[in-house]
């Protein structure tokens, strides 16, 4: 079991990571979707084998919290009967794939998504694993701030395209060739040492000044990109949001007893399919002002033993204190692992106190430190520096 305490790895379902309220299993749902079995059977599992809390994470994926090390390998086999199970850790790393929630039936998406796993089952190796793909090939980007290195979009004049992260253009493409490319600028980014550097990540490498290869370069922009989603009705159903981005074993099935599937997304809410009203289901958001929406949390303590502080009780006692317009990042460490990027506020929790980064994100130089949760509370306005 040493092997889950290697970080700078997502974890998986199969090579879980452990936490401090025990191991934590990611389960990737195939084409971003689970069916009303598949979500009561997590569900059930969540209340067997773990806490009976499960995570919505920023790459469309769910996490299974505090399974014990008995309890992982029952719940492998359960989760296998489900059909979300990989066949072997390596093919699982490899399928990080960002699908738009809102396709409909006969459209591109759910096929393209298909023949990229399939792709990706075959290789190219030696991706990193937080490396990503996003099937995004609506009219309008609607993942475009959603963390993917190789993106399949349209145009503004609805052809698709296959763009690097980080690249202004895109590369025009049949709906036949379209995997094919994106496959082959995967292998572009291995071959050429992306992989070895830039946190392994297509934008930074970009950024550094790689140069695409003439049969990849893009010259199309994409289509625009639209606003993140918010609780409300859609034409495919209705989308709930998650305080901290994690749901009870009990609301995630109540939500899968009312809808005919479920529809994950990267902003840690859940489209449910076909629903013409908002649901009733306790502890899930409902309402597109919430307060609890402009705010991102990590676990933090005693739930990740990296934490330094216990930071929920404290993100959601600043969160009616945030404009509407405003996004609240608290991070129980450096690494940001629940929000990568910048935020109008970011909070950092040292051994100190917490670190403020005003417009940025964990790893920048911060406005202040050592600031007490207690001087936050009863202040906020510390937050701004507006008095």
């Amino acid at each position: 079991m040493s092997a889950f305490a290697i970080k700078g790895w997502c974890p998986g379902a199969l090579r879980p990571m452990r936490s401090g309220d025990g191991l934590v299993v990611r389960i990737r749902p195939h084409r971003g979707r689970l069916d009303g079995k598949q979500a009561a059977g997590i569900g059930a599992l969540a209340k067997r084998y773990g806490n009976g809390l499960i995570d919505l994470t920023s790459r469309g994926n769910l996490q299974i919290r505090g399974v014990s090390d008995e309890g992982h390998r029952p719940l492998i086999e359960e989760l296998s009967q489900l059909r979300l199970i990989d066949p072997d850790p390596e093919w699982e790393a490899r399928r990080n794939i960002l699908v738009t929630p809102f396709w409909t039936a006969g459209d591109d998406t759910c096929s393209l998504a298909t023949e990229l796993e399939q792709g990706l089952a075959k290789g190219p190796p030696g991706l990193p694993t937080k490396f990503g793909f996003a099937v995004d090939c609506g009219m309008e980007r609607v993942l475009a701030t959603a963390s993917a290195d190789i993106r399949v979009e349209r145009s503004l004049a609805g052809e698709l395209i296959v763009r690097a992260d980080g690249a202004e253009h895109g590369h025009p493409v049949t709906r036949r060739d379209a995997i094919k490319v994106s496959l082959a600028l995967a292998e572009w980014f291995v071959t050429s040492g992306g992989a070895r550097g830039w946190r392994g990540r297509m934008a930074a490498y970009i950024r550094a000044g790689a140069k695409l290869p003439d049969t990849l370069r893009g010259h199309v922009g994409p289509a625009r990109m639209i606003a993140e989603p918010c609780p409300r009705l859609y034409p495919q159903g209705a989308m709930v949001g998650a305080a901290f981005g994690q749901v009870t074993h009990a609301a995630l099935s109540d939500l899968a007893g009312c809808s005919s599937g479920l529809r994950m997304t990267p902003w840690r809410m859940i489209l449910a399919e076909d629903l013409r009203e908002m649901p009733g289901c306790e502890g899930l958001i409902t309402q597109v002002d919430h307060p609890m929406l402009r705010v991102v949390a990590c676990s933090g303590a005693p739930a990740c033993r990296e934490a330094h502080a216990d930071i929920r009780t404290f993100a959601a006692a600043l969160a009616p204190h945030i404009a509407p317009d405003s996004r609240l990042h608290v991070s129980g460490c450096a690494k940001g692992c629940a929000h990568s990027g910048p935020a109008s506020i970011t909070l950092v929790a040292t051994r100190d106190g917490f670190d403020l980064v005003r417009g940025g994100s964990t790893r920048e130089a911060p406005t202040l430190r050592g600031l007490s949760a207690a001087r936050m509370i009863a202040d906020p306005s510390v937050l701004t520096g507006e008095r």
